[in-house]
């Protein structure tokens, strides 16, 4: 993949992930183009403005575009109550849907699709770490089990989108992202550190729960590895080598922010804490343990494979930044 031109699309980057990206390629002189149904200016992209699912001047935008990467979504961090499940639903299914058409008009499509999904999709378990090969299922101690629907719909829609469309000129890739950690705005390594620095960074729920975590930067560089990669397609973590449970996480991190003690949080208080943040246990209680496998068969390396160091340098960037 050459250095010059190279057009990056990102429906629904005016979030957390979008505006790292947008950071990340704004470096290496990319044009990044923002789709967003509540246009509003992100430093170093063009913002315009769409439904999410219906064609409009937007899909004019997709034009030899070198790649296109999909973030759009309602954000899960809400309370899943029937207004929230429908949204959380639908905005990732319609604008799934709607990329496939617009994609199948190009005269000149883009390269490249990747289309986010979620490690949230894999079973909640404590033993061996789930790899792109295992299954998944909805657990009644995790309440995952709606989480699971959306994850399935989600990719359900990108296979649907390819069946119907015929993009052969196009690569598909899914990515089963696992938690990002970073210091741009509105991520959950800023919550995390807020509760370490204010003495309540300890276990949550017993803390034996996995933990599936990957560095931003690391984050950015799988993505631009899969762009580049000629015969990379189908399905990948997106998530760091080493998942750690949840205890050791905020041992972690507390180190990194100098506090020595961390109240713990028992599975009772994380519900009450819950409802009145207005968000759901499940993110927290659910047990995430996803390796990289096919990343890793493939060649791509990491530059924080293991927690600590991967807080150490968020500390120093914060700090520096």
């Amino acid at each position: 993949m050459s250095e010059t031109n190279i057009r990056i699309i990102i429906p629904g980057g005016s979030g957390f992930l979008g505006r790292t990206l947008t950071r990340w390629y704004n470096l290496r002189f990319y044009e990044v183009t923002i789709l967003s149904r509540n246009p509003s200016p992100v430093a170093g992209a063009t913002v315009i403005a769409w439904d999410g699912k219906t064609l409009g001047a937007w899909s004019d935008h997709l034009e030899g575009a070198t790649a296109v990467i999909n973030l759009a979504g309602r954000s899960v961090n809400c309370r899943y109550h029937a207004a929230n499940r429908r949204r959380m639903m639908d905005s990732r299914v319609d604008s799934t849907l709607v990329l496939g058409k617009a994609i199948a008009a190009c005269a000149n499509p883009p390269e490249v699709w990747l289309n986010s999904s979620t490690a949230t999709i894999y079973r909640h378990r404590y033993d061996a770490p789930n790899t792109e090969r295992d299954g998944y299922g909805a657990e009644r101690e995790a309440k995952d089990a709606f989480s699971l629907e959306v994850a399935h719909a989600w990719e359900d829609a990108f296979a649907k989108a390819y069946a119907d469309n015929a993009l052969h000129a196009t690569r598909g890739i899914l990515l089963r992202t696992a938690i990002v950690l970073g210091n741009e705005l509105g991520g959950g390594y800023g919550t995390l550190r807020n509760l370490a620095c204010a003495g309540l960074g300890g276990s949550m729920a017993g803390g034996r729960q996995w933990v599936s975590w990957i560095h931003e930067r690391d984050f950015c560089r799988a993505l631009d590895w899969l762009i580049a990669s000629p015969e990379a397609n189908g399905i990948y973590n997106i998530a760091a080598p080493n998942p750690i449970p949840n205890k050791a996480m905020m041992a972690a991190l507390r180190r990194s922010v100098g506090t020595p003690f961390g109240l713990p949080a028992t599975r009772w208080m994380l519900e009450v804490g819950a409802f009145f943040l207005r968000t759901e246990t499940e993110l927290i209680f659910k047990s995430r343990r996803v390796v990289p496998e096919r990343l890793l068969e493939e060649g791509f390396t990491f530059e924080f494979d293991a927690l600590p160091e991967a807080l150490v340098d968020l500390e120093r960037s914060r700090v520096s930044g």
